[in-house]
């Protein structure tokens, strides 16, 4: 391993690797197919970057997140390691060269979004590059068992028989045992080869509180905790709200979502993490890939409806293993607005068609055409546009996704960018009879060198300041120079992206699997019971989502607010083991059905024995059968 802890030390600078890191590259390198299972911050990427620089060839990194996967790039080329990334909306000419440039063994990374593997485009070019590991991040998006399921993970499989003798390297933050048995059979492991590190966080301190007056208790733990800290809220509007109210209280903080354009998301991003503001109260678009380890405090204004985010999120605290809070501020509402959300996640049949026709209206997309083609989409006004909602629309767009009909990716900074292709008499001769066009062209040649030669970056917002020009007057210029031939030009782009998978079809053909969506559905239930219970039960935090991801009997942690006996909740502790030994004595007596079991109860109470009965049945101390719960 001296090779690699050279590598290591070349390009990253760290002594040493952390815990499993070596043992995974090590498997890598023998030519194993590897599942790395490491926790959120545990140094996934070095898994597959390390490997690939100690070889020939390149590595082609399968990836859904394309902010992550352009900050990877940008940091890879930082070190003077050549990598590209392709992703929706970007220009068909791009992802050309880029392939091209592939194939000649240019890069030792290419990352790629998982629905653009299986287009002509790629599929063509495959076979020629000189691929030596495949790396699948995210590897967790593989399995319907999943919280994030993707059908185009389905497909990677496949590209197993284009290139028979590369290992693949799968990596995820969290995964219950369903789902890591799931990942390596859907990704033809030729054998179970799991690397996991625990998902055990002695340094983090859990924390559940029942809180009505949610602003005054964060105000209260920002003062009590010095450092810097994350909240989570779930829609933008909070985000900007909570943010002034920090503020308000002279405590330093900003807001942070996906709708903000790229240079404020980034400018507020690095004032963060050059602690000029202590908090940043955000979407969970915020922190993916950040690389920040003083994190003292992560705290959620409501409960994810999955332990994975929670887990995932929270443990964005602490990475530099001192001292720090994830703390959950919870109440009874939120658990009543959580069920109705998850009711309206999956909408029917008829509610999808009529979304999916209305793209079609709004793309204007003719029937039979747009497979692989990629759209800028803004929710908000399309659902402005054709009188709906958009919690409906976002969720009729899910089932569209995991169907396989269209993918929809996040907001993402796509840069202007330009090419000459006239020649110099050409040049000349529209010069002549453009003489505003000239001054611009002449200024172009000037200030981007190689841009009659190939395709170049374009800072329009500078360009226009140096012509003396507004910049809408720049990008109509460029625009009609375009129309003529003269150039080519992508205008810069900042908007989520509507990809195509197939060709649009009638409304009445668009059919999605009933029984898969049942089975969905009936995931994501027990999802939610689960963090409801991480919520509401009175057992040790840490224990609970250990056990979640399957660590047998996990020790307490000490430190969270159910050990040091300072749990305030919707179920006490004493409540919850009345309801549990009540529950296993009637079940002794006989097996009874879920509701002859709750008519037991007085009708207030009703609903957390429902909780504890859940809790039970997953700890596995009671059994469900033909509609009979026993012991």
């Amino acid at each position: 391993m001296e090779q690699t802890l050279d590598i290591l030390q070349h390009y990253w600078g760290y002594p040493s690797f952390r815990p499993l890191q070596e043992d995974i590259i090590q498997s890598v390198l023998d030519g194993k197919d590897t599942l790395a299972l490491m926790p959120t911050g545990g140094g996934k990427s070095i898994c597959f970057q390390v490997p690939t620089l100690a070889q020939d060839g390149m590595c082609l990194v399968i990836t859904p997140l394309i902010a992550l996967m352009k900050d990877q790039v940008e940091q890879l080329k930082n070190r003077g390691i050549s990598a590209e990334a392709i992703y929706s909306g970007m220009h068909y000419k791009a992802i050309d060269r880029m392939l091209d440039n592939a194939c000649q063994g240019h890069y030792k990374f290419l990352y790629i979004s998982p629905e653009r593997l299986f287009t002509e485009l790629f599929s063509a070019r495959l076979p020629q590059m000189p691929v030596r590991l495949l790396a699948v991040d995210e590897a967790h998006c593989i399995s319907q068992w999943g919280y994030d399921f993707r059908p185009a993970y389905l497909q990677i499989g496949e590209i197993r028989e284009v290139l028979p003798r590369v290992p693949v390297l799968a990596l995820t933050a969290t995964a219950t045992p369903k789902v890591v048995e799931d990942i390596q059979e859907k990704l033809l492991f030729r054998e179970n080869n799991v690397f996991k590190k625990s998902f055990e966080r002695k340094n983090l301190s859990y924390a559940v509180l029942e809180e009505n007056n949610k602003h005054s208790r964060i105000i209260e733990l920002l003062q009590k905790i010095p450092g810097s800290g994350i909240i989570y809220v779930r829609n933008r509007r909070k985000t900007r709200e909570i943010a002034q109210s920090l503020r308000y209280h002279n405590i330093s903080a900003d807001f942070y979502h996906a709708g903000l354009d790229m240079e404020e998301r980034s400018e507020k991003q690095d004032k963060w993490i050059r602690n000029e503001i202590r908090v940043m109260v955000s979407t969970n678009a915020f922190g993916m890939g950040i690389d920040k380890a003083d994190v003292r405090l992560v705290v959620h204004w409501e409960l994810p409806d999955g332990l994975e985010a929670y887990y995932q999120e929270a443990g964005r605290a602490g990475r530099d293993e001192k001292r720090s809070f994830a703390v959950l501020l919870y109440n009874e509402s939120d658990r009543k607005r959580m069920e109705e959300q998850y009711e309206q996640s999956f909408p029917s049949l008829k509610d999808v068609q009529r979304v999916y026709r209305a793209i079609g209206s709004y793309l204007q997309l003719a029937v039979g055409g747009g497979k692989g083609q990629s759209y800028d989409f803004e929710l908000v006004n399309f659902s402005q546009n054709f009188k709906m909602k958009p919690v409906e629309v976002l969720n009729a767009l899910k089932i569209l996704e995991q169907a396989g009909w269209i993918s929809l990716s996040e907001a993402i900074f796509h840069p202007s960018t330009l090419k000459i292709l006239a020649g110099r008499e050409a040049l000349y001769d529209y010069g002549i009879r453009n003489p505003k066009m000239d001054t611009i062209i002449k200024t172009i040649l000037r200030s981007y060198q190689g841009a009659a030669s190939q395709e170049v970056y374009l800072k329009e917002h500078r360009l226009a300041r140096f012509l003396k020009i507004p910049q809408l007057h720049l990008q109509n210029a460029l625009s009609k120079m375009a129309q003529a031939g003269i150039i080519q030009y992508q205008p810069q782009k900042d908007q989520p992206q509507l990809t195509f998978l197939k060709d649009r079809v009638p409304v009445e053909d668009i059919t999605i699997d009933l029984k898969l969506l049942r089975f969905r559905k009936k995931e994501a239930k027990r999802r939610l019971e689960r963090a409801f219970q991480y919520a509401e039960i009175p057992i040790c935090r840490s224990q609970q989502l250990l056990k979640y991801f399957g660590q047998r009997n996990p020790p307490k942690c000490g430190q969270c607010d159910v050990c040091r006996g300072k749990a305030s909740h919707v179920i006490s502790e004493h409540d919850f083991k009345e309801f549990q030994h009540e529950i296993l004595s009637l079940l002794e007596d006989a097996p009874l059905s879920i509701q002859e079991l709750i008519r037991q109860f007085p009708a207030e109470h009703r609903e957390h024995v429902l909780t504890v009965t859940q809790f039970l049945i997953d700890e596995e101390k009671i059994k469900s059968e033909d509609g009979k719960l026993f012991v």
